[in-house]
């Protein structure tokens, strides 16, 4: 699969049923990608699914061999903020199994949502929480392990990221660990009131995200339109061009020097037709066509 050295990788979220090995593999390469990102394990539950290392070496391979670039993202459960001491465990045991996964297919990153604290009461512990429950997990990581991916949410309650600037607070809380990076949802950022849409509000956006965080942690990009308005609240993803986004702001980010080394994963709906398209509008985006 030919690609510029320089230019930024452009794939989707891939479905694993089939196998990442088979479907996966497949999928990308039916809607040209360069980059995926798969479930490690189901987004909706705590179960795990059984190590089959032979499978797991063919990914490696096949990735390798198409020159596509892998993401892990974990459990939506998650939530390293919650007051729930079952739903903290258990989201501490996610993580590291999601980066355990990571570094059995060769991914670069695994992406966790920020979280919430869920009642204002509890902000100050779920800090507290987090630097005490993963920061033993990040020290067990080795250099070529895969980054832990900080996605901010919408902004919704007592998100523990509402604005980007919150991602300090992160960032303290892990000590500014070396394996700590951003993916950025572009839907996620705008429902949470970052203005995108606007001429020059997504170079605003990214300059802002590389003052907060410095450009080498922003490590991945989701590429997502969305169907409410700015500062709504609402994490519902359109396609590219098809929502309240619009494209233009689309052009602006891949222009930006932020996104060199942090790929565009599609996550909106659809399958390969509806993907493949939108890799390709992308990639001309990229390529200014």
């Amino acid at each position: 699969m030919a690609k510029a050295r320089n230019a930024v990788r452009i794939g989707a979220h891939v479905p694993t049923s089939g196998g990442m090995a088979t479907r996966s593999i497949e999928y990308a390469l039916t809607i040209k990608a360069e980059a995926i990102q798969v479930f490690a394990s189901s987004p909706r539950t705590w179960a795990t699914s059984a190590p089959n290392p032979k499978m797991d070496d063919l990914f490696r391979e096949k990735t390798t061999e198409h020159d596509i670039e892998a993401y892990v993202h974990a459990s939506f459960l998650i939530n390293l903020g919650s007051p729930t001491k079952s739903t903290y465990e258990n989201s501490l045991s996610a993580t590291a199994y999601s980066l355990k996964r990571g570094r059995e297919i060769g991914a670069k990153g695994v992406v966790v949502h920020t979280g919430s604290a869920v009642d204002e009461s509890n902000i100050d512990n779920a800090w507290k929480q987090i630097h005490e429950g993963v920061m033993p997990i990040l020290n067990n990581l080795k250099d070529d392990d895969p980054w832990l991916l900080l996605e901010p949410t919408a902004g919704q309650g007592q998100s523990l990221v509402k604005k980007l600037d919150d991602l300090t607070k992160y960032f303290e809380a892990l000590e500014w660990h070396p394996k700590i990076g951003v993916c950025l949802d572009t839907c996620h950022v705008f429902a949470a009131g970052h203005d995108i849409k606007k001429p020059g509000g997504m170079k605003e956006t990214m300059d802002l995200l590389v003052k907060v965080v410095g450009l080498e942690r922003i490590q991945l990009i989701h590429a997502n339109d969305s169907m409410d308005i700015c500062g709504n609240l609402k994490d519902r993803h359109q396609n590219i061009g098809k929502g309240e986004i619009g494209s233009e702001p689309f052009i602006e980010l891949l222009s930006h020097p932020a996104v060199a080394n942090a790929p565009l994963i599609l996550e909106t709906p659809g399958a390969e037709p509806e993907h493949g398209s939108e890799v390709i509008l992308l990639k001309k985006m990229r390529d200014g066509k």
